[in-house]
């Protein structure tokens, strides 16, 4: 009768516990939402935090989204037709030897790391969205995808913008940097995923047997030409649903980050226009510079709002740089470690959320962010090392 009478019992607790946690976790959002509106609010004025809260929204739909949005149908468009004629089968077979004992990936996986290098992140999910590209991965390594795309975005422009301010061999160490930070996030991530879900270490990422018998189909019905029309114009599709899928991410995380990262406007004061902010993460980095001196080689507290900025744009932090060397921040370790850690990270906090979303696997964006903040600050570390190493080598 007792074991009745607590069997009975046992859902009403359970009930109770699970509404004291969902109003335990109501109030949690409200003071975390209230008090960043208050913050941002006491330093800027209300009137002006939710003019600078639009205009940077507005600004990073117009300018950032839609010209990702772009680069995604181009590269869909590219990395189609590279599925379709045979490319990704090519590259599987002669880099296999080099992806597969240092990223733990299939060869194939190295066009991601090239149409991302000469775009931007979201490159890598226009062809992971392809189910013949797919095909050659475990799901443990497709969903690993995010953080070795991510690795590469944008590196053509950081390369070339560095070289622009008359650096010429330093960039090269940073691209060094990047590779090896790469190396260090995908396997992290890799990790993680195989934790959380064993399974997926044998599970295949597409079913081989439906995606071949459709190749053979389109390949036997299908003249060349239709075949490259088709190619183009589905990928371009599949970019803009991708485009449309890292709206939401890189509008609120980037808004967020960026009002955390920049200061008052350029008169020195608060005008309610986009990109001005609190200064809170650079002010708390100066704090504990001396850490970052020791790892990094940043000879100025300055220099760190760079990596910040990277966090949600690579190109906004970019922008950081000629006013560094104007001021004198600057030198030829502090290039290296820009390219590195702005190679590697390249907005990743406003992207990894769109991405993995666009993978289906939302729930392990936690665990990507950690694992490529981890692959991020040991790309950096690498560059400035190497900088020394290579610095001691020519003064010798």
């Amino acid at each position: 009768m007792d074991s009745i009478e607590k069997t009975a019992t046992e859902p009403t607790s359970g009930t109770e516990k699970k509404s004291f946690l969902s109003k335990y976790q109501g109030i949690i959002c409200l003071v975390v939402v209230i008090g960043i509106f208050y913050y941002f609010g006491q330093v800027m004025g209300v009137a002006n935090m939710l003019n600078t809260m639009m205009h940077t929204a507005h600004d990073l739909l117009m300018n950032t989204c839609f010209y990702l949005m772009a680069i995604c149908v181009l590269t869909g468009a590219i990395g189609k037709l590279f599925v379709e004629f045979g490319v990704v089968s090519l590259l599987e077979k002669i880099l296999r030897p080099l992806m597969k004992p240092l990223f733990n990936l299939p060869g194939v996986a190295s066009l991601g790391a090239v149409m991302t290098f000469l775009s931007d992140n979201p490159a890598i999910i226009s062809l992971a969205s392809d189910k013949r590209f797919s095909t050659y991965f475990k799901k443990f390594q497709f969903i690993s995808l995010t953080n070795f795309g991510t690795a590469f975005g944008m590196g053509l422009l950081v390369m070339v913008f560095m070289i622009g301010q008359g650096y010429m061999w330093q960039p090269l160490v940073g691209f060094f940097g990047a590779f090896c930070g790469c190396i260090v996030s995908t396997r992290i991530m890799q990790y993680f995923v195989i934790k959380n879900y064993p399974h997926f270490a044998h599970e295949d990422a597409a079913n081989q047997e439906e995606v071949a018998a459709a190749n053979e189909k389109k390949v036997e019905e299908k003249s060349t030409f239709i075949r490259v029309l088709n190619s183009m114009l589905d990928g371009g599709k599949t970019g803009v649903n991708v485009g449309i899928a890292i709206i939401p991410g890189v509008i609120i995380i980037s808004t967020l980050v960026m009002m955390l990262t920049f200061g008052p406007g350029a008169e020195g004061v608060y005008t309610g226009g986009a990109y001005e902010g609190s200064s809170l993460l650079p002010t708390l980095a100066s704090k504990i510079n001396i850490i970052f001196e020791f790892l990094f080689g940043f000879g100025d507290p300055h220099l760190i709002a760079f990596p910040i900025t990277a966090l949600g744009a690579v190109g906004a932090a970019l922008g950081l740089v000629p006013g560094f060397i104007s001021q004198g921040w600057i030198d030829g370790n502090a290039i290296a470690v820009f390219t590195a850690i702005g190679m590697c990270w390249s907005g990743y906090l406003s992207t990894h959320t769109a991405m993995l979303d666009s993978l289906g696997y939302r729930e392990l964006t936690p665990k990507a962010i950690l694992a490529h903040t981890i692959g991020g600050l040991v790309a950096a570390i690498v560059a400035h090392w190497v900088f020394v190493g290579i610095s001691l080598v020519i003064v010798a």
